[in-house]
């Protein structure tokens, strides 16, 4: 294993770096070893889509970081879970499947990214997907990901769905299509009741190719450098430090927190942090680490009343009628995802495209995201800002990949946010309080209708908001006359050789939309863009 030397070395075996090592070991002449920290993803609390909350607290398949207190987050610790096993958080995370608007494409390209246009990029949405539903011109047929839309079916989602055009926003079966405004039962990485995964699409098809090599249990270490050219990486397996070379290229594909804190550690970053590391400049970038965004995640919790929620379900004896119904193929709550159902919103009354995103669950907890459902029927009214202003940062504290990095995400710290926010708890509750809802509300519980102003709801979303999971942008796309930015249009490191980053960390700004579908989908440009640079 020393000695060992590739074409290429894929750092994280997560959604991108799955994906790439499907698409570039295609090819026969090519090697391609995928280093991946946690280890294999076979777990049948993986496969089953609501095992996930059995997974969420199994460090040995979970990065189990948090963020930095801050003012506006109430001075408290957010945990931030990711996926450490193949598939990395694509085998943790809640399925939902949103791709995001054309403006946040288009809003790429007009920051000096070229071929990253709405246009360009819908070609691989297709390829990755298969949906047996939506328009042909906006959606893939028979890809790799299968995408299906939840099945369940109660009098309090109809409701929802009423109470939404109630409030003017239409039943759109296909937010991933022309236009996402509307509400519509959750899309979602489903097929057969089972979990899709990146490395179940993409992964376990390639593992019988004879020149790919998966490596579990590795942790990288450092980028190995020859002046300004990547020429392999560092990793410990089993206490054992071990060395791959890259004759073509290494592709960091680790993640937003940890591609960031992997360039820092190698001597890629801002100066200033890296000499308070100890370590020597290979490449003075000061946009690794910054740009950091997040969807911040409040949420309303209603007590119902009229129908039998996925609370009771959930509980015994009617969790053993689930369980059989599950492996009898019949709907049940064990292949439903977390959003139950989706809802896109204006946070002015315009004709714009949706800023916020919501999702309903007929479920509940009302001790505030403690992981326990309660015990008689209840819902949840999420949402979150689809681009938010506020940015932070990612940053290595140790040369040690074992020391969590700091991770502050300065959520709500821009006025436009908190006014995005405060709109969102109206709309929210306008749906609560809607005349549809009226028969399946017994009263609202989180925040509960005393807390009206303001002043007091923003204070709630400050003491109970937490992450969506959804972090982007510590290697930020740009040009290279763009001082913050770390990788170009082509995902090449500026000013550095045979290194590029393939992950969610390229974003340069939000979509409108969960973060795994677009990472598969850059995954397999990326690997587009790579095969034609080294034909």
């Amino acid at each position: 294993m020393s000695d060992l030397e590739v074409d290429y070395v894929i750092v994280g075996a997560g959604a991108a770096g799955c994906t790439l090592a499907n698409q570039l070991s295609a090819q026969p002449d090519v090697s391609v070893c995928v280093l991946e920290a946690g280890p294999t993803d076979k777990h049948l609390m993986i496969r089953v889509p609501a095992g996930f909350t059995r997974v969420i607290g199994d460090t040995h398949r979970t990065w189990s970081f948090q963020t930095e207190p801050a003012t506006w987050t109430g001075n408290r610790p957010i945990p931030l879970v990711q996926g450490k096993m193949l598939g990395g958080s694509t085998s943790l995370n809640g399925m939902a499947y949103v791709r995001g608007q054309r403006a946040d494409f288009d809003g790429w390209a007009a920051l000096g990214n070229p071929g990253w246009s709405y246009d360009e990029v819908l070609p691989f949405f297709r390829t990755l997907e298969s949906r047996a539903f939506g328009d042909p011109e906006y959606s893939g047929r028979s890809g790799p990901v299968n995408v299906t839309s939840v099945r369940w079916r109660d009098p309090a989602c109809a409701a929802f769905i009423d109470a939404a055009a109630e409030c003017g926003l239409p039943f759109n079966p296909d937010y991933n299509g022309r236009e996402q405004k509307g509400v519509a039962f959750a899309q979602a990485t489903i097929h057969r009741r089972r979990r899709v995964s990146a490395a179940t699409a993409f992964l376990e098809p390639a593992r019988r190719r004879p020149n790919l090599l998966v490596v579990t249990q590795a942790l990288a270490e450092r980028i190995l450098f020859s002046g300004t050219r990547a020429i392999g990486v560092r990793y410990v397996q089993d206490g054992k430090p071990i060395s791959v070379k890259a004759r073509r290229e290494v592709i960091l594909s680790a993640g937003t927190i940890n591609t960031a804190r992997l360039l820092q550690i190698s001597g890629v970053g801002d100066p200033d942090w890296l000499a308070q590391l100890g370590v020597p400049v290979v490449n003075a970038l000061p946009g690794v680490g910054r740009n950091l965004r997040d969807h911040y995640l409040c949420a309303l919790v209603a007590a119902g009343q009229g129908f039998r929620s996925i609370n009771q379900h959930a509980a015994w004896p009617r969790l053993g009628l689930q369980i059989a119904r599950y492996f009898l193929g019949a709907v049940s709550i064990l292949e439903l995802p977390p959003p139950v159902m989706h809802c896109f919103m204006n946070s002015a009354d315009d004709a714009r495209d949706a800023d916020i995103q919501g999702i309903f669950t007929p479920a509940s907890n009302h001790r505030v995201h403690s992981g326990k459902l309660d015990s008689t029927a209840g819902m949840t009214f999420g949402f979150w800002q689809h681009r938010p202003e506020s940015s932070g940062h990612v940053r290595a504290v140790s040369t040690s990949l074992a020391d969590p990095p700091i991770i502050q995400p300065n959520y709500l710290t821009d006025e436009r946010d908190r006014a995005v926010v405060l709109a969102g708890f109206r709309l929210t509750r306008n749906l609560l309080r809607s005349q549809s809802m009226k028969p399946y509300v017994r009263q609202e519980t989180l925040p509960g209708e005393r807390v009206e102003t303001d002043e007091a709801l923003l204070q709630f979303a400050r003491e109970t908001g937490r992450t969506a999971y959804h972090f982007a942008g510590s290697a930020s796309m740009g040009p290279g006359s763009d001082r913050l930015s770390v990788v170009g249009a082509d995902l090449a490191v500026h000013r550095l050789e045979r290194l590029r980053v393939v992950d969610a960390s390229i974003m340069p700004r939000m979509i409108s939309g969960n973060t795994q579908a677009t990472t598969m989908m850059l995954a397999l440009k990326a690997a587009d863009i790579i095969q034609r640079q080294n034909r």
